[in-house]
């Protein structure tokens, strides 16, 4: 990973997305991470909350989708259900949740979620997590553990930094005896019964919005995120592809923008564009980034 361009020529890249190849359409999917990328981090995950201007611009842009071989999806750690309620997202689009553990598709009539089912022995596995991840956390305030359908999360955004390193080396412990991968993130450890990435659920929701589509050729994929576990998903990108890193932090993503308001200014370019392509003129003004 390294440090990517300065945000100044997010702008060219995002008309570059937009454009077809020789007037041939293509199909493309713009998969945007949460927390710290559409919403600021905050200390109760639960009051998170895209700021204003990501809000309009992920609403027009939904809006601007429709027509096209372009879709929308959210992709998360949080559950699905939770990633739905905090990300209120236009009808179309796609929700990836549990770092790809959960999808599912937001219809006029709700969330049209595809069934998780643990074995049996992922069950078992959860329970033995669930139960070791509270004994970490025991006696450290700041520290608490949020149980999902398929993991079990270590946050310690409000503990002590000796709290946090005791609690976070107790967790990766857990992960090693238990036979499962500790991701690390911004002062949460997740570990996961269900092995999965960003990475990979982006790219199954590549093929899929192709096959959906009836274009040829591969699926362009513009992804925004923050936090180390988006890296999975720029590790992925290829040619054609745009991968946005939101904030400061090496990555190994091409582009780079200072915060979620201007990543809505990208969104806000990107949806004018689309719009422009259906008969409307572009505002050619620049993103502000």
């Amino acid at each position: 990973m390294s440090g990517a361009p300065e945000p100044g020529d997010v702008a060219a890249a995002v008309r570059a997305f937009a454009a077809d190849d020789a007037g041939a359409p293509r199909a493309r999917l713009v998969a945007l991470d949460f927390d710290g990328t559409l919403a600021p981090l905050v200390d109760d995950p639960l009051a998170a909350r895209m700021t204003p201007a990501a809000r309009a611009a992920v609403d027009r842009l939904g809006a601007a989708l429709e027509g096209t071989t372009t879709r929308l999806a959210l992709v998360s750690g949080r559950n699905l259900a939770d990633l739905a309620e905090r990300g209120d997202p236009p009808v179309g689009t796609f929700l990836v949740g549990s770092h790809g553990a959960e999808t599912g598709h937001v219809t006029p009539d709700g969330v049209d979620a595809v069934p998780l089912e643990l074995t049996a022995e992922q069950a078992d596995a959860l329970g033995s997590l669930r139960a070791a991840l509270a004994e970490a956390v025991a006696g450290r305030e700041g520290a608490w553990v949020q149980d999902k359908p398929s993991a079990a999360v270590l946050h310690t955004r409000l503990a002590s930094a000796q709290d946090t390193e005791a609690a976070e080396s107790a967790a990766d412990a857990v992960a090693e005896r238990l036979g499962l991968h500790a991701m690390h993130g911004k002062d949460v450890v997740e570990i996961g019964v269900v092995p999965t990435s960003k990475g990979e659920a982006v790219d199954r929701l590549r093929d899929a919005v192709g096959h959906d589509a009836g274009t040829t050729g591969r699926t362009r994929v513009l992804y925004a995120g923050d936090d180390t576990t988006d890296e999975t998903v720029f590790a992925v990108l290829g040619p054609g592809d745009l991968g946005v890193k939101v904030g400061a932090g090496a990555t190994s993503a091409s582009h780079r923008v200072p915060d979620a308001d201007a990543l809505a200014d990208a969104l806000d370019l990107l949806a004018r564009l689309l719009e422009g392509g259906r008969g409307a003129a572009p505002d050619e003004t620049g993103t502000g980034s």
